[in-house]
């Protein structure tokens, strides 16, 4: 995940709204909103300040929002980097304080002051503050695993309670003062001693949980994510009711002073409540897309690679429809990144190089192997895989034999990784420079490259439509740009893209060409796609 420039936070709230309302400009094509966007980028912990305001975190949007619960408003209050926030707290005072789980911080916020780091932990994800005393508490989850306090002036070092629990995710402190959370890994609902260290089980047979929080009268829910499930424990007996059954992918909650249960759901990139006695759920704000890194058409349907979800998009009515969530039971996709389709097949990547194929139409994946690095695959015709890897090769893998390393045709591809397969040349590809503002053809063969395009801005991602038609967005000014392949001539499609804004650290846009020439983008600001129709000429 990429770091961003830090914005002010007027300036990130005005930018979703701008982007929100405009369209896109283009004399050649109709210019349509195919799926809604949505505020955040990605949800992950929620808290509520001491006046009963819900605020939410972002690992990737690297931000932290103040949500509406009446009407599901957002705004930004710490844009990026330093608002990256995995979990968040208020102090007694105010302050509010955050995990930047990637960049191995914790970070302090008094009122509108400035931000300041108080820790630095690897892979700190959970946070919580005993109210009695004002001790601080965190949990390492992930990249590493413990449980730790922490000093709110960030003078003193921080203090090891326990090592390797098992991942301590959301957590909350109970009527006697000890810790109470989910161990992620193993499946568990434990009580922590903070000053001693002693864990004993309170209660198992969960899926993933993935957080938990008490109510005022003591009673402790938690959110299992493989489930898709919030369940009442009795942090005595050990015994589990469930209060609700939602969709998986359920990452943190928060419950405000008049016991009000708030579940963050990160494929949703949405927030709802839960009645705790009736069960009853209304969605506070929800997006239809979490974040659309990538796309790809076969025929006129969409696939997307949106982190949180693996989602397959009608190109003529936009309904979106979930393949795989990430964290459900069944469908270890982790996290999607990258997505490509062939005839028979969808090829998906996750960010840990995980690479699975798809038939068409289908939840459950036909092959899956792991490629150290991986990060864009695809099939060619008759059935070799091609990937492209985090070290700049491009490595041609033979049909039948997951465990081929395969043949390098190229170790020396661009490391922007806008890539993409002819449709009129065989063994023919194309590798988009975006340092260099160039489009190289590439012999899958022999290796051989040569320049067909230069003197693009910015330019991110990478199509072929028809008769090779290049296209690509020009992320610096929000263009949508063709480009003849024999020729290396271009032409703008469209501007004024909604993609490149203040509150975007990914800078990640998919581009993706349909049967019918329609060009399809993805808004790495709104999480939107826009589809692009050529214009009959009459």
């Amino acid at each position: 995940m990429q770091h961003a420039r830090r914005v002010d936070t007027l300036v990130v709230a005005l930018a979703w709204t701008f982007c929100a309302d405009a369209a896109p400009v283009s004399e050649s094509h109709q210019v349509e909103r195919l799926v809604a966007g949505s505020p955040f980028h990605g949800v992950h912990g929620l808290a509520f300040d001491r006046n009963d305001v819900l605020h939410a975190g972002s690992v990737m949007g690297q931000s932290v929002y103040r949500v509406d619960t009446a009407t599901g408003a957002v705004e930004t209050v710490v844009g990026p980097p330093a608002g990256m926030a995995d979990d968040l707290v208020f102090l007694a005072d105010g302050t509010m304080v955050w995990t930047a789980i990637l960049q191995g911080a914790v970070y302090a916020r008094s009122g509108d002051g400035p931000v300041r780091k108080i820790a630095d932990i690897p892979s700190i994800n959970s946070i919580n503050v005993r109210r009695s005393d004002g001790r601080l508490f965190v949990g390492q989850v992930f990249g590493g695993d413990g449980v730790w306090e922490i000093d709110p002036a960030g003078i003193k070092p921080p203090r090891s309670i326990v090592k390797d629990p098992g991942g301590f995710n959301g957590f909350d402190i109970g009527p006697d003062g000890m810790l109470y959370g989910p161990l992620w890994f193993k499946k568990q609902i434990v009580r922590i001693d903070p000053d001693s260290g002693a864990m004993s089980v309170v209660a198992d047979g969960f899926q993933t949980p993935a957080a938990a929080n008490f109510d005022s009268k003591w009673n402790l829910y938690v959110v299992d994510t493989a489930a898709g499930e919030l369940i009442r424990v009795d942090i005595e007996r050990g015994t589990r009711t469930l209060v609700a059954k939602l969709e998986t992918s359920l990452d943190n909650l928060a419950i405000d002073s008049r016991d009000r249960i708030f579940v963050s759901n990160m494929a949703d990139n949405g927030i709802q409540e839960v009645d705790a006695v009736t069960g009853k759920v209304r969605q506070v704000v929800k997006g239809e897309l979490a974040i659309p890194l990538s796309i790809a058409a076969h025929g006129t349907t969409i696939y997307v690679a949106d982190v949180f979800a693996f989602r397959s998009v009608d190109g003529r009515s936009g309904a979106v429809d979930d393949i795989a969530r990430a964290h459900a039971a069944g469908t270890p996709i982790e996290y999607p990144v990258a997505v490509s389709a062939s005839e028979h097949h969808v090829v998906l990547v996750n960010s840990e190089g995980l690479v699975q194929k798809y038939p068409h139409g289908s939840n459950r994946p036909a092959a899956s192997m792991h490629l150290r690095g991986a990060r864009l695959a695809y099939e060619l015709p008759g059935g070799d895989g091609l990937v492209l890897t985090a070290d700049n090769r491009l490595v041609r893998l033979a049909s039948g034999d997951g465990n081929d390393k395969g043949r390098v045709i190229d170790g020396n591809v661009p490391a922007s990784g806008g890539f993409a397969l002819s449709r009129a040349r065989r063994n023919t590809a194309y590798a988009l420079d975006a340092v260099r503002g160039e489009i190289l053809q590439l012999d899958l063969l022999d290796g051989q490259r040569r320049v067909i395009a230069k003197g693009l801005t910015d330019p991110r991602s990478l199509a072929v439509g028809a008769n090779d038609a290049l296209f690509t967005v020009e992320l610096s000014t929000r263009r949508l740009i063709q480009i003849d392949s024999p020729s290396g001539t271009s032409r703008v499609i469209a501007s004024d893209l909604p993609v490149g804004g203040a509150d975007n650290p990914t800078a990640a846009v998919g581009i993706a060409v349909d049967d019918g020439d329609a060009v399809y983008v993805s808004s790495d600001v709104e999480n939107s796609l826009w589809r692009f129709t050529p214009k009959r000429v009459h």
